[in-house]
């Protein structure tokens, strides 16, 4: 068959799952450690970074980072005194 002979609208639906991480574990993980990257979480939990960042949209969570207690940067650039 011809490429010009096929039906090229764009399909709806999907045959597979949409996601191997559970929910529940990756819930379980963000309530644990609220304040840890992805690339962490996909080390702990076994998975890649770009599948923990894409179920964490999927779930719409999305990583708001506090200044005062974020890892990357110190305390005398985030402005909190001690």
């Amino acid at each position: 068959m011809h490429s010009w002979q096929q039906n090229l609208a764009p399909t709806t639906k999907r045959n597979k799952a949409p996601t191997k991480i559970p929910d529940d574990a990756l819930i379980k993980d963000v309530k644990r450690y609220p304040d840890d990257y992805n690339y962490e979480r996909a080390r702990r939990l076994n998975y890649s970074k770009t599948g923990i960042f894409n179920a964490l949209k999927r779930l719409g969570i999305s990583q708001k980072k506090d200044l005062g207690i974020s890892k990357s940067l110190s305390n005398k650039k985030s402005g909190v005194l001690e």
